[in-house]
């Protein structure tokens, strides 16, 4: 049997050769592997595994292969007979297979990965993993968690286990929002693009737990704003890996940590698998980070520099190069805008403000009329760019196809699209009781909607001649929007943007009962 091949890789290997040994052990033992199984299983990247299984023997059975039974001897002073580096929770796992298995269920019904947001899946045992290590390193019963991305549905798990456990999830991805609701086990969410913001709402955590674009550029934003979402004592969880092959990514990425100034309280090698992911093994590290004295002024730095590209593919890749804001000009036609907001060319002169402070705050000179650029990557911020103004007439200029609107806006504006612009003229005010309630809440999108909702009940039932207090007015919008609380219209996901009208006529018919 000529072996030369395999050993002359595991001597280039020299110390690192343990993950081909441990892969060559596998090959040997009678199962039949697919390539993307035993990527995972070994955490090492497909390309040293397709060089390992040049230079083997192998016999195959549609797409699964092994080394012949009769040829493993050939290789067993070879084996990594050691298992890898223990796993730190494994030993917990069989004591959750119920939870595994719902796990399991939920991770097949969500939604498909979206490539543009670099979503790979983590396996069910990994997010039950997770949360089993949250449970055995910190005190969760009351804790307050912040899942900043939840693609992963850790969130679910973390319930699952720890049901006492305050959970909010912030997400870009209104599918994954909307999934997480559905299980109603009573995780917060908060629609969010990380680029842009953090809401207010999801601040003052204990925790953090975040799977980043795995660039520099990525994982040194979603960190950043795990630690803008905590206490000051809290941790950051990340996942983050790298092929064993680059080991100069996976240092500008620690460079990128680095500039936090975050301490590493531990790194649990090849902790988080993946169905994907081939390129990097299938596999990330799992850190916790404990944020410094020095470490909120290096956010606040980190984040007045913040471009949009951050992912590895798509629109807003690292890679990707920047468009000209030229090509909004010719949106603007003849309208005169009072208020120039995102990137528009230097030669025009109006005021001008960032999209990150236009979603943060009401803007203090409150136009008239406002124009807006979105970049690519950024479409899905056109309805909260809508809601956070009460301009009479707001023209957006998309680099993307223009998305989808909730039909809710359609109280708010009259929209016309036209090539790439949208314009939405302000409507009247209404009438009808449960119409005023709902405008006015979305007139008010950086205000608290719960707040917005009840003083706006309160003056119904003030104009109809009767008294409602504050608490009773509470407790109607808790019972008919029980995910109000704390949340703003922009912060809201466009599902429950899209419950509320139905929710708003159900507090206002119960006025005539309550008062």
């Amino acid at each position: 049997m000529d072996r030369d091949g395999v050993e002359r890789l595991l001597t280039e290997a020299g110390a690192d050769s343990r993950r081909l040994r441990h892969a060559l052990t596998l090959l040997c033992d009678g199962q039949w592997w697919a390539l993307a199984d035993l990527v995972r299983e070994t955490a090492t990247s497909r390309r040293t595994i397709e060089a390992l299984l040049r230079e083997l023997p192998l016999e195959r059975k549609g797409e699964r292969f092994r080394v012949p039974l009769i040829d493993t001897p050939a290789f067993q002073d070879l084996f990594a007979l050691a298992p890898p580096p223990e796993d730190p929770v494994g030993h917990l796992v069989p004591h959750y297979s119920a939870v595994l298995e719902r796990l399991t269920a939920l991770v097949a019904g969500a939604p498909r990965a979206r490539h543009v947001l670099d979503h790979v899946s983590a396996t069910p045992e990994t997010v039950l993993r997770r949360a089993l290590l949250l449970g055995a390193r910190f005190w969760l019963p009351g804790a307050r968690l912040l899942c900043v991305g939840d693609h992963d549905l850790t969130s679910l798990a973390v319930k699952l286990v720890h049901p006492e456990t305050d959970v909010t999830v912030v997400d870009i991805d209104e599918r994954i929002l909307a999934y997480i609701d559905e299980q109603g086990l009573g995780v917060r969410t908060r629609w969010a693009d990380l680029r842009l913001g953090l809401p207010t709402s999801a601040r003052e955590h204990d925790l953090a737990i975040t799977d980043p674009p795995y660039t520099p550029e990525g994982v040194g934003l979603f960190v950043a704003r795990a630690v803008e979402g905590l206490k000051d004592e809290g941790r950051v969880l990340l996942a983050y890996g790298a092929s064993e092959r680059t080991p100069m990514l996976a240092l500008k990425v620690q460079q990128a940590l680095a500039d936090l100034n975050l301490a590493y309280e531990a790194i649990h090698p090849d902790f988080n698998r993946y169905f994907g992911a081939e390129a990097i093994g299938s596999a990330a590290d799992l850190y916790v980070l404990r944020p410094t004295t020095k470490t909120r002024p290096a956010v606040t730095s980190r984040l007045s520099r913040q471009a949009t590209a951050i992912y590895t593919q798509g629109p807003q890749s690292v890679e990707s190069t920047p468009s000209a804001p030229s090509g909004a000009l010719g949106a603007l036609g003849g309208f005169e805008a009072g208020l120039l907001v995102g990137d528009w060319p230097k030669e025009l002169t109006q005021p001008r403000a960032r999209l990150s402070t236009w979603l943060a705050k009401p803007h203090a000179a409150a136009p008239d009329r406002v124009a807006v650029s979105l970049p690519p990557g950024l479409s899905a911020t056109l309805p909260r760019v809508l809601l956070a103004t009460r301009a009479s007439h707001v023209r957006v200029h998309v680099a993307d196809a223009l998305p989808g609107l909730p039909e809710v806006l359609s109280t708010v504006y009259s929209l016309t699209e036209a090539e790439g612009v949208l314009d939405a003229v302000r409507l009247p005010q209404p009438d009808g009781d449960a119409a005023v309630v709902l405008r006015r809440i979305l007139d008010n999108g950086h205000a608290k909607l719960a707040n917005t909702w009840r003083e706006a009940l309160i003056a119904v039932a003030r104009n109809q001649g009767t008294a409602l207090t504050k608490n009773e007015a509470r407790t109607l919008i808790r019972e008919a929007a029980p995910w109000s609380d704390d949340v703003t219209p922009l912060d809201a996901s466009l599902h429950h943007l899209s419950a509320l009208p139905a929710a708003v006529t159900t507090t206002v018919s119960a006025l005539t009962t309550t008062t």
